[in-house]
């Protein structure tokens, strides 16, 4: 004879509903687990490829890995082809302000200012660009002739020089004996070849060999 049931009883040895929820919400937290795993791979696909499309590149005039031959120094001069252009749109923003400022409310005073912002840059650039007549090879042998010693290991870098940028070469050089007894700055004028500045000094610097060196720590 079986026992009479009401319709909130359980069967005995049957799932009640608290493990029918249980059940329920950890299929739940799964799917959603899933979920955010498949999204979080999507969105770190998504961005790797995004990284992938940009990617820094040096001019082809800069790029050392594709030297094919005698490497030439940018000269200063390209900095007068921005300064042309800022030219330009000086003198067109000056122009619109000259015509227009009375008839149109599109232009204001606004634009004569940018002319004049325009105009004083544009010039400043092309005073600042100022070709450069000497190269780092006639640099290196007006250096040597100042030092006063043969010039073995150098190095040369093109900087500027005072409010109006001009250009001159830095160079370090090392005496032609190993290792180097002596070494120099000289400071060369990149428009006429005069030297600007120089100092000579004995070596300070420990050039041993890493195998001596090694050695000696050892001791």
């Amino acid at each position: 004879m079986t026992e009479p049931t009401t319709p909130n009883s359980v069967p005995e040895g049957g799932p009640d509903d608290s493990d029918l929820v249980a059940d329920d919400g950890a299929a739940l937290v799964a799917d959603d687990a899933d979920l955010a795993a498949d999204l979080a791979a999507d969105d770190g696909a998504a961005m790797v490829a995004n990284d992938a499309d940009f990617v820094d590149e040096l001019p082809a005039d800069l790029n050392i890995t594709e030297l094919s031959g005698d490497y030439m120094l940018p000269n200063n001069n390209r900095r007068r082809i921005p300064a042309a252009i800022y030219l330009v749109m000086a003198i067109a923003s000056l122009i619109l302000w000259i015509t227009s400022a009375d008839s149109s409310p599109l232009v204001n005073d606004g634009f004569l200012w940018i002319a004049i912002f325009l105009g004083a840059f544009a010039v400043y650039g092309l005073v600042a660009g100022r070709t450069l007549l000497v190269d780092e090879t006639e640099a290196l042998v007006t250096a040597t002739a100042t030092v006063g010693f043969p010039i073995g290991h150098a190095s040369a870098q093109m900087v500027w020089r005072g409010w109006l940028s001009r250009p001159v070469w830095r160079l370090l050089a090392y005496s032609a004996d190993n290792p180097p007894s002596q070494r120099a700055i000289i400071v060369v004028d990149g428009i006429n070849g005069n030297v600007l500045e120089w100092f000579a000094e004995k070596n300070p610097e420990d050039w041993a060999q890493p195998a001596s060196v090694a050695v000696g720590s050892d001791d």
